[in-house]
Order: C-alpha cells, then structure tokens, then sequence
C-alpha cells in the first residue's frame, strides 16, 4: 500500500514539474537579472525609462541632461585617434561670430596634416568614404546632384567646381557643419575628415597635398553640433 502511494505522489509531482515547465513565461514569479530577463531599448538622446520600474535616475551628469544617457565629451578633452592629429572638445555651440572667424581661419590651410608619403593612400581612402557619407547629396561626380538631390527630396547643393574651397574649409565643414549640412564630427575620425577633403580638392578642384597643414586653427564640435546657420555665407 505504501509502494502504491509513493509512486502516485511520485507521478502527481512529476506531471506537476512537467505541466509548470510547459506554462506560459510571461510573468515568471521571481527573476534574477531583470535587466538581462526583460531588455530594455531605449534612445540615448531621450529620457531613459526602465520597463519594470519607476525609479526615476539619479546619477547628476543625467539628471542635468534631463535623462538622458547620451553625454557630450567633457570640456576640453581629446578624442583618442590613430593619425596623431589632436582637436580639443569645445563642449557647447559657438557663436555665429566664433564660427565665421574659425572658417575664414581654415581657408589659409591648403595642406592637410597627414603624412605626405600616404598621399595615395589617403586619397583613395577619403574618396571610398565621401562615396559612402557625402554622395548621396553631392553626387559622386561633386556636381551636387546625389540621389537625394535627383529625387528631389532636398535641393541647393552646390558644385564643388564653383565653390571657393581649400582642404582647411572643407575639413571645417566636415567638423562644424554648415547652413542645411550638419557636422559629420560623429561619423568620420579627425583623420578621416581630412582624406575626405583630400579627396574632395584632389577630383573636384584640381589637385591636394599633405605634410604641411595644421590641425588646430580650431576646436572640434561635439558629435551632432550643427554649426550655425548663416545664409549670407559662401562655403
């Protein structure tokens, strides 16, 4: 009579094992690790809210970006890179004033500051990326008639031929940004924005050259830090 009861409790437990394990896992009664249990996407330009709780973040920097989780760099550091070329974070927009001064600067520059004997090299690395990050608007011939252009979707883009451009300007529009374009400072590495240029003076304008600029006529902008518009500006 024993052997006959322990095995019915023995099948009853097992069946209840079995049928729990097979249950819906919506809402398990108790989780670890919510945060790896229940992901939580969120962008980090907006508010960050957590699906299972209403804590609201207290951590100061955040606080201050209204909860957001994405920070600008800190005032004054420097962007680690592998070209050597060094540009301080200016932490903030600049004035109008600032950044027509800083662009009148960088069309002295004619020369960007990468080594000369990777010319080549540069050249053909900045045309792949304007292909990739710049064509869609001016058009993989600088004509300005990308895609996005013929589609008819934004319209303006100028030629590169008719413009007034060194590798210094086109490098600080890259960074800065300028009038409807804005900055590619998050996209493109300090030495990448420089062999766009490069490229950009070496198919459109005529010829380039390295060796001899200078890199810190200003500091960088934070990445997504549109420059100010200014309608009566050429670039």
């Amino acid at each position: 009579m024993k052997r006959n009861i322990l095995k019915i409790t023995a099948i009853f437990g097992l069946a209840t094992v079995v049928l729990n394990s097979c249950g819906p896992k919506e809402n398990p009664p108790l989780v670890y690790f919510p945060d790896m249990y229940f992901p939580v996407a969120y962008d980090p330009l907006q508010k960050a809210e957590d699906a299972y709780s209403k804590h609201e973040n207290e951590i100061p920097a955040f606080v201050k970006n209204n909860g957001a989780t994405g920070l600008i760099p800190v005032d004054g550091t420097v962007a680690h890179n592998l070209d050597g070329i060094v540009e301080s974070n200016m932490a903030g927009k600049m004035t109008m004033e600032e950044y027509n001064s800083g662009y009148d600067a960088s069309k002295g520059i004619t020369s960007a500051p990468l080594n000369a004997a990777n010319l080549t090299k540069d050249v053909e690395r900045g045309q792949i990326l304007y292909d990739r990050t710049c064509a869609n608007c001016h058009g993989t011939g600088g004509d300005g008639q990308g895609s996005i252009v013929v589609s008819g979707a934004y319209l303006g883009v100028p030629k590169f031929a008719d413009r007034e451009i060194t590798v210094g300007s086109v490098h600080y529009v890259l960074t800065h940004g300028r009038n409807a374009m804005g900055s590619y400072a998050g996209q493109l590495t300090p030495g990448d924005r420089w062999r766009v240029a490069m490229y950009v003076m070496n198919a459109f304008k005529g010829g380039v050259s390295a060796g001899g600029g200078s890199s810190s006529y200003v500091p960088a902008a934070p990445a997504g830090n549109v420059a100010p518009t200014d309608s009566t500006a050429t670039n």
